[in-house]
């Protein structure tokens, strides 16, 4: 990408560079994506950290379960969620049908919820779909404070907001900003949200349309540099915002018992709030469900007829049916790949005192503060292998085109881009495995005459299994519903994917194609979800590590 973009004819250049600013349309599909990534990571954050303060800070019946409940936004990608969401806040959507009803609002004068040509749905899917990291990040780091610093300030008399904004706040700022950056670069990126919605003057959808214009436009290589760029800036600023200030921690008090009981009026206050926020986050997966169900559903408040079909329908639509089964292909090599190379990385963190075991560490999670979009696009710009049909290319030059290239065969491609954007989540649940096993059973086994790697395979590997499983699952689901590099790199249908298949679908001009992709997105959701349960009850706190950039 840097090739083509700067030495486009061989010769340095910085023309596209020029032509992007000189612009006002690619300026202002840049200042949306700006505004999309700072109203978003803004609205995360004032939900978040009251929320993580309650939930770290005290204790009340029906904790566990709430926040479970508050990691449900996860099992769903947010462009599922659009097609509910369009549902019913569109102009003539449920909402304002029920408004036009209850004679509030007259239907012909319907509010435009989703306002600023979609702007404001593409928000609140985004803020509805990320809030769970920032809350893991935040609920995490704010559970490492030591007590006894919260207790020598109520001692020297600060109180309520004082003490969270000068004791508190500062020492979680690491945390908080583990998850803002990934909010932000997330929002900033997102590619599939805003296509359903219709919101196109974006950075993001921009590069998706000049998918085509690979290897002979050099503007496009341009537009994914420059969000390369901005991303690499934006994630150096933050590393230096947290480390411009060093509010460590001389020694840790006991923070298992920590916690306070709740009174009675905050105990109200926190189940009012958290089931308000639960219930507003699980909207666009009740539209999605029910438009499942929904055989028609035009200018009414529900679904007029319903019925099951649709679920019947996605394992004998060929669409479905196929993108089913590559789903399951790739993400389950992708897996395996990820569970031999977490396995490695988090072995040589935990277990040998390797050089620059910190820039390991760094390229691991890397992906993570990496967007999707970025590494799709290069694969295709790397991989592209073109072939003119006026000049028949040599045998091993045909192969290696139809091996690799994605425009004829994706596969490799989209298993190793799999693979990358989630290699983070195995080598955190690895880590943390590893962390909890006394390294000493390990060394009674070589004691005893077992090689390093008998060890490995009778010891450490059946005590770690836990977190294997747990993290193994967390990457096979999250590709299964992977957005970016489905849609970018799978061009051909037989080698579509679940979400890939969903795009399809809604485009369509058949009436039941919406329901039977929100059916395909209702499986990926109960996947997802069982993928999420599992991995929480293995990690416990630690699940805030998946995210950290």
């Amino acid at each position: 990408m840097f090739k083509a973009a700067f030495w486009p004819a061989g010769g340095f250049t910085i023309e596209f560079f020029r032509l992007f600013f000189n612009s006002p349309f690619q300026l202002e599909c840049l200042r949306n994506s700006f505004m999309l990534g700072i109203v978003i990571t803004v609205l995360t954050t004032i939900i978040t950290l009251p929320v993580a303060h309650w939930f770290s800070r005290y204790s009340f019946p029906g904790k566990a379960l709430l926040s479970g409940l508050l990691l449900v936004p996860m099992i769903m990608p947010p462009f599922v969620g659009a097609i509910g969401v369009k549902q019913v806040f569109a102009r003539f959507g449920s909402l304002n049908l029920l408004l036009d009803k209850f004679g509030l609002v007259p239907i012909e004068n319907g509010i435009d919820w989703l306002g600023a040509g979609g702007f404001w749905g593409v928000v609140i899917l985004g803020v509805l779909h990320v809030y769970p990291i920032m809350f893991l990040n935040v609920t995490a780091a704010m559970a490492n404070v030591d007590p006894t610093l919260r207790e020598a300030a109520e001692n020297l008399g600060a109180r309520g907001w004082r003490l969270f904004r000068t004791i508190t706040l500062p020492l979680v700022m690491p945390g908080y900003f583990a998850g803002a950056i990934i909010v932000f670069i997330f929002a900033f990126t997102d590619l599939g949200t805003p296509l359903l919605i219709g919101y196109n003057r974006v950075v993001a959808v921009q590069i998706f349309d000049k998918i085509v214009e690979v290897g002979t436009n050099p503007f496009a290589y341009t537009l994914v540099l420059l969000v390369l760029l901005i991303t690499f800036i934006l994630f150096l600023v933050s590393k230096w915002i947290t480390g411009e200030k060093g509010y460590q921690m001389m020694a840790r008090g006991h923070t298992a018992g920590a916690e306070t009981q709740a009174p009675p009026r905050l105990r109200w206050m926190i189940y009012t709030g958290t089931v308000a926020l639960v219930l507003v986050s699980l909207l666009p997966h009740a539209s999605v469900v029910a438009q499942s169900f929904a055989s028609h559903w035009f200018m009414s408040i529900l679904p007029d007829q319903v019925t099951a079909q649709y679920y019947g329908e996605i394992f004998r639509h060929p669409l479905t049916l196929s993108s089913i089964r590559n789903s399951l292909f790739f993400s389950s090599l992708s897996a395996f790949l990820d569970l031999i190379l977490g396995v490695m990385i988090a072995w040589l963190l935990t277990r040998r005192r390797v050089p620059c075991a910190n820039l390991l560490d760094a390229i691991a999670m890397l992906p993570l503060a990496l967007p999707g979009i970025v590494l799709a696009f290069g694969y295709v710009a790397g991989f592209n292998i073109p072939v003119d049909p006026k000049h028949p290319p040599s045998a091993w030059y045909q192969w290696l085109h139809d091996f690799i290239d994605p425009s004829a065969n994706p596969t490799v491609l989209i298993i190793i881009s799999y693979s990358v954007r989630r290699l983070p989540y195995i080598v955190r649940a690895a880590v943390a495995g590893l962390q909890q096993t006394s390294v000493t059973l390990e060394e009674a086994s070589l004691n005893l005459g077992a090689s390093p790697l008998r060890t490995m395979r009778k010891i450490t590997l059946p005590l770690v299994m836990a977190n294997l499983i747990a993290g193994t699952i967390l990457t096979f689901s999250f590709a299964m519903l992977e957005v970016s590099d489905s849609l970018i790199l799978a061009m051909k249908e037989a080698y579509f994917p679940i979400t890939k298949a969903i795009y399809q679908l809604i485009g369509r001009v058949d009436p039941s194609a919406p329901s039977v992709a929100c059916a395909l997105g209702v499986l990926g959701m109960v996947l997802l979800a069982a993928s999420l349960l599992i991995a929480s009850r293995t990690l416990g706190k630690r699940m805030g590590q998946l995210f950290r950039a």
